[in-house]
């Protein structure tokens, strides 16, 4: 038997970045991991608060991103408002009572909430005062690509940070009916946007689970208040995202918008799994704090669930292959990074020939059932395929985590693995090629010793 990990986001109370990022640091993921990858993006203008926080008498986490201007703090909260009228809802503020949270200052006719996570924000939007204190700054899906890239971190990580990007500015091109390299984000890509897409990514990492479920999404009702006018929630991101990925909602009658777009693209990425498993331990669960006051407690509820499972499992992955003889290698790299970012499990390109004895090459795509279609989508758009076959597996996965230790070259993160009782520790090479540059190291030195750093972690 082996031993599965289960995330399960419940969200009756919506969902917003910061409310993901404060559950899954409550759940146990490592703060200090997040704070060096945080760091490596080279990015200022804001400083973190982790604190504590009741919420309808229940003990939840309270994370909020400070952005600094002209000398003062600015508690937009994650997106700042995003709750266009949730008395900051969501990502907002969280009134932890800081200097002028939004409700002292900033209120820009706080209506905004949620929404200006949508690229519609106040009139300055976050973006436009918020970076560096230099105004109107404006960043489209590549601006922000390129800082995802200087993240210190596996390409995992990378890789669905930019997804969940991806799935705004998609929605957001739709929405303002403009191509997608002309999607403009004034709030979406603001400082404290980037640091919720960005850590959720980090923390689910950090985590290590096997999948993700995620709960039908409460919505509020009613209209929010942004730079294009009033618009209706759920506001037309959110609509676009559900509709496109096949997130439940379940609209309720509290006034204001529960869902922002940066919530919704967090629950289309992170999610694999439709249904929770028929039996499961709870090992633990995490809140994370909304401010504003509903009929039910305003937090989004994390569980991390334990499953046993037979050695193989049967996991609904499926094999996409195909044979290709007419398609360029650098037409084959962008659909294998197109496939990566939109949830393929792998990818991978294996030499052949084909008739006529012509040099091809069979492109196969392990993936979810549930990504199956819009990955043959991609394959059949950016390449020269004329067919695609494919198969179910079944799959040995051992249970995983990941730990960071300290090493005399720096921190380094390790993965560490279990099957039948035996483990098996394998640093990460992003870290481990940071700490060699760093120190002037070779690659093999800086590897065993944060390998032996592991063994020792669970040895003694």
């Amino acid at each position: 038997m082996i031993m599965g990990k289960v995330l399960y986001l419940e969200c009756s109370s919506g969902i917003s970045g910061d409310m993901t990022v404060g559950a899954l640091l409550d759940l146990g993921a490592d703060r200090n991991v997040l704070e060096r990858a945080l760091g490596s993006l080279g990015v200022d203008g804001y400083h973190l608060h982790f604190g504590r926080k009741v919420v309808c008498g229940l003990d939840a986490y309270d994370f909020d991103v400070h952005l600094e201007e002209d000398g003062h703090e600015h508690e937009h909260g994650h997106e700042e408002g995003h709750d266009h009228g949730h008395e900051h809802g969501h990502e907002e503020g969280h009134d932890h009572g800081h200097e002028h949270g939004h409700e002292e200052g900033h209120d820009h006719s706080h209506e905004h909430g949620h929404e200006e996570d949508h690229d519609h924000g106040h009139e300055h939007g976050h973006e436009e005062g918020h970076d560096h204190a230099h105004p109107h700054i404006h960043r489209n899906i590549n601006d922000i690509y390129e800082i995802i890239d200087r993240l210190e971190s596996n390409d995992h990580v990378k890789t669905l940070a930019k997804k969940m990007f991806l799935i705004v500015a998609e929605a957001e091109s739709k929405a303002h009916g403009l191509p997608l390299d002309q999607v403009h984000f004034h709030e979406v890509g603001a400082i404290d946007s980037i640091v919720d897409i960005i850590s959720v990514a980090v923390l689910v990492d950090n985590l290590g689970v096997d999948d993700i479920v995620v709960s039908p999404l409460s919505e509020g009702r009613g209209h929010v208040h942004c730079q294009h006018g009033i618009l209706p929630v759920p506001v037309p991101a959110t609509a676009n995202i559900a509709s496109a990925y096949g997130l439940k909602l379940h609209l309720t009658d509290n006034d204001g918008e529960m869902v922002t777009p940066t919530g919704a693209a967090i629950a289309a990425a992170l999610r694999t799994k439709e249904n929770l498993p028929e039996s499961c331990q709870l090992v633990k669960t995490g809140m994370g704090a909304g401010n504003r006051v509903y009929k039910q407690a305003n937090v989004l509820r994390a569980m991390l669930l334990e499953t046993e499972s037979e050695e193989t499992e049967q996991s609904g992955m499926y094999v996409m292959e195909t044979n290709i003889d007419d398609c360029s290698g650098e037409m084959l790299g962008f659909a294998m990074e197109l496939l990566l970012e939109a949830g393929a499990a792998d990818v991978w390109y294996t030499p052949i020939y084909m008739k006529k004895n012509r040099p091809a090459y069979q492109m196969s795509v392990l993936c979810r059932e549930a990504d199956m279609e819009k990955l043959e989508d991609i394959i059949i758009t950016h390449t020269t395929t004329i067919g695609i076959r494919h198969y179910p597996v079944t799959r040995t996965v051992l249970s995983r985590e990941k730990k960071t230790v300290e090493t005399a070259y720096g921190p380094v993160e390790v993965k560490v693995c279990e099957h039948k009782g035996a483990r098996y520790y394998y640093p990460e090479y992003e870290s481990v090629q940071k700490r060699c540059r760093e120190n002037h190291f070779d690659f093999q030195t800086v590897y065993h010793e944060a390998r032996h750093a592991a063994e020792e972690l669970y040895h003694g």
